[in-house]
């Protein structure tokens, strides 16, 4: 028997689930004819805080439940819309979902990243899809990218500027010659930046993120917890003055490469070159380059974030769903991941550094330094004394190196910054030739 129409239960009437609602009505007759027939607000489940929403005014009161159970039990419901973000009850929620037989959309980062794996499980054995595009680049198409138009590639390499708070902090340092605090201050005042920022600006945002891409382009389990995650908020003007000088750009890069059998996943500043394509992502813009051996460089670009962006890949991811429903497919979207692959830990990333260092001003401070990296093996590719302080008689050396592995280089700094000479290592980033 044909199908007239498919039931929506949405979880969750926040900024996303409320843009969600808004798209499915406005929309509706467009949506229909892609998905082969209408899609039908069944349920939504709400906090009771939700209901004084002005949204809530709009929506018929029956289609409104805060009980877990009615939810679940509503038997119109054939694909569910999880929107209320943060770990739990969300994942919870999600396997219960799977296991009623529903369709399963989600925009929710923390639990893909960190269950993404047990949840495709989950679907691959009830049989219903499980789709999670808005998880990654809001609006920019990723998943699906990885996992149908790239899978003729082997991928080498993903390096993401995936977090609009913190590219557009950085923009504004870089552009204005601001610092960090400030640059803050202007993101929470328009809307950028929450509140308490913690999860943007110290990477945990961009951590989540890479999880799941790096899980889908190597075809293992990544989880948020494998890899190295280091926040801006050290990073001061002077750094920004510096890289271009050098040539080069900053920015919060999440990076996963493979080399060999091992793959490295890290989130962290890093310099790159001021003419490369990721450094001209700014403001509250993402960019994704992706490397592969077929395809070269790829760069997915867009706003990375928002209400727009993230319904227009919830409500694709619902619409596919539809259609899978009308012809019958289970989960297609097939994922195993392979076993021996190597996580590479950070001490043996090698890359190169930028240095800033304040130290006193006089004879054999930079020759004691060079010995130190020297002595670890590593080579000085530039070094600059920049400014003095003559009151307190210090002065500012700035250095780059040639690659060297990241446990030298720690080592290295460790030994420094007990020389008497070196009164603070001010700064430290890691060098991308991208």
């Amino acid at each position: 028997m044909e199908k007239r129409s498919i039931g929506i239960g949405l979880m969750g009437l926040g900024i996303i689930g409320g843009q969600v609602v808004r798209v499915l009505t406005e929309k509706a007759e467009m949506l229909a004819e892609q998905a082969g027939c209408s899609l039908v607000l069944r349920k939504v489940k709400v906090l009771p805080e939700d209901l004084k929403r002005p949204l809530a005014k709009e929506i018929p009161a029956a289609l409104f439940t805060t009980d877990d159970d009615e939810f679940f039990n509503e038997p119109g419901i054939d694909i569910i819309v999880e929107a209320i973000g943060g770990e739990n009850p969300a994942r919870d929620f999600l396997k219960r979902s799977i296991t009623s037989g529903r369709y399963v959309v989600t925009s929710n980062k923390e639990v893909m990243a960190k269950h993404g794996a047990e949840l495709q499980a989950l679907a691959q054995q009830h049989m219903v899809g499980l789709r999670y595009e808005a998880s990654v680049g809001g609006g920019i198409p990723l998943i699906t990218p990885f996992k149908h138009d790239l899978v003729a590639n082997d991928i080498t390499g993903i390096y993401a500027i995936i977090n609009g708070t913190t590219n557009y902090i950085l923009t504004r340092m870089a552009r204005e010659g601001i610092d960090f605090p400030t640059a803050l201050k202007s993101a929470q005042e328009l809307g950028y930046a929450e509140a308490n920022p913690v999860n943007d600006i110290e990477g945990i945002d961009a951590n989540y993120k890479l999880a799941i891409m790096a899980s889908l382009a190597f075809q293992t389990v990544v989880k948020p917890e494998d890899i190295y995650r280091e926040g801006i908020s050290r990073i001061g003007s002077r750094d920004f003055r510096y890289a271009r000088e050098l040539g080069f750009a900053i920015k919060l890069l999440a990076i996963a490469k493979r080399v060999d059998n091992s793959i490295e996943v890290r989130v962290h500043p890093v310099f790159i070159p001021e003419d490369s394509l990721l450094a001209k992502v700014d403001g509250v813009y993402n960019g994704i380059l992706v490397e592969g051996d077929l395809i070269g460089k790829v760069l997915f670009y867009g706003q990375g974030a928002g209400p727009l962006a993230t319904s227009s890949a919830v409500v694709a991811d619902v619409v596919a769903s539809a259609q899978d429903i009308i012809s019958g497919v289970g989960n297609r979207l097939k994922w195993k991941p392979e076993s021996g692959k190597r996580l590479k830990p950070m001490d043996e990333i090698e890359t190169q550094y930028y240095l800033r260092l304040s130290c006193a001003d006089r004879p054999g401070v930079l020759a004691q330094i060079s010995k130190i990296l020297g002595d670890n093996m590593i080579s000085i590719a530039s070094a600059i004394q920049k400014e003095t302080d003559d009151t307190a008689q210090t002065a500012e050396i700035v250095l780059t190196t040639h690659p060297s592995t990241e446990k030298a280089m720690q080592q290295a700094l460790h030994h420094i910054e007990q020389l008497e000479a070196v009164r603070e290592i001010s700064n430290f980033i890691r060098v991308e030739e991208i």
